[in-house]
């Protein structure tokens, strides 16, 4: 969410995509009033829902996530950082989630659901409130060029999220394999799979620091009788209510777990500066839930230094510095032609 679709995405993007245009890639947009830090803002992708786009290690591609020909749900697609070169690399089949780069940009890994599911998944029961499904994804394997799909987990169950270390030889992700959503990891080859978290809730979004020494993360623990009551009750049935999270950071072994914000709302997608000094993620707690007004913003990890980065009326999420820490992409809706599209940008980021 990295990940399946958090709650702005689902208030502003429910439904089927929209007819596709013909897409064209580095359209330039201007920033909002306040973004200071953005400068040269490209939008890449045009029409339909995209998301969760990921550097390369080279930081000259992109992959992504993205409702398109004729498909229903997201398929994983790559493209140069120019919005060129686009070609899907999933099998068409299922539902994917969370591509993710390793083996020096020749290889691709994402969760799919198409083992199990090989048609879109349907849509969360309206009457159960906001919620969203934790589809029966197992992460994938195969080559940037989409060929050699392999299976890396075979769980069954919400299995995603899935980030490769600096050094490229583990494999941090989130399962519900055990019977609550954690997060693992695992080697690169899939074996030597050990569990990080314990905590009751969803702990999930993981991400390795520049270093490979820290690990952000994502978690809501319920706390009460009646809150643990309905976790429970929602997982049963492979749901989640994700509107309250915050950020936690751990060691890469799993020690020194300790929360990072305390902001009482939805804060999700974090990821870190290329320094390893701030993290940057998205949240509506500046805002009205209801609204699906997510923007981005920069935190230190002790929790100081809390800092508005972008001010779109919008949806903002899923952020990324390149690798050299000189570019940011992120997801919005801005500029949307359409209530129900969100797009893929890229900027020139302004220390």
């Amino acid at each position: 969410m990295k990940y399946s679709r958090l709650i702005a995405i689902l208030l502003v993007l429910g439904g089927c995509a929209s007819p596709r245009r013909e897409p064209s890639p580095g359209t330039g947009v201007q920033p909002e009033r306040g973004e200071s830090h953005l400068r040269n803002i490209r939008q890449l992708t045009d029409g339909g829902e995209n998301a969760e786009a990921y550097f390369s290690a080279s930081g000259d591609k992109l992959i992504f996530q993205s409702t398109r020909d004729g498909r229903t749900c997201d398929q994983q697609f790559i493209m140069n950082t120019d919005g060129s070169a686009l070609r899907r690399v999933s099998n068409g089949a299922g539902k994917t989630t969370c591509g993710y780069f390793m083996d020096g940009d020749r290889r691709v890994l994402f969760g799919s659901s198409h083992a199990l599911q090989p048609e879109c998944p349907p849509r969360p029961d309206p009457s159960k409130g906001y919620v969203w499904r934790l589809d029966p994804f197992d992460i994938y394997v195969a080559g940037a060029d989409g060929r050699g799909l392999s299976r890396l987990t075979n769980y069954g169950v919400y299995t995603a999220e899935a980030v490769v270390s600096p050094d490229g030889r583990k494999i941090v992700f989130t399962s519900l394999k055990d019977g609550d959503l954690d997060i693992y990891v695992m080697n690169r080859d899939g074996s030597g799979v050990r569990r990080l978290t314990s905590q009751l809730g969803y702990d999930g979004g993981p991400w390795w620091s520049p270093d490979g020494k820290r690990i952000v993360y994502r978690a809501n623990h319920p706390r009460t009788a009646a809150e643990v009551a309905t976790y429970r009750s929602l997982l049963a049935e492979r749901l989640v209510r994700p509107s309250k999270m915050d950020l936690w950071v751990m060691d890469a072994d799993g020690s020194n777990q300790r929360q990072v914000t305390s902001l009482g709302a939805a804060s999700f997608g974090p990821s870190w500066t290329a320094d390893g000094k701030s993290i940057v993620f998205s949240s509506n707690h500046h805002t009205d839930p209801r609204a699906g007004n997510f923007d981005l913003f920069l935190v230190k990890p002790d929790g100081t230094g809390l800092e508005q980065i972008t001010t779109s009326t919008t949806f903002d999420g899923f952020p990324m510095f390149s690798p050299d820490g000189r570019k940011i992409v992120w997801a919005s809706n801005r500029h949307a032609r359409n209530p129900r599209e969100t797009n893929v940008f890229i900027a020139d980021w302004i220390q």
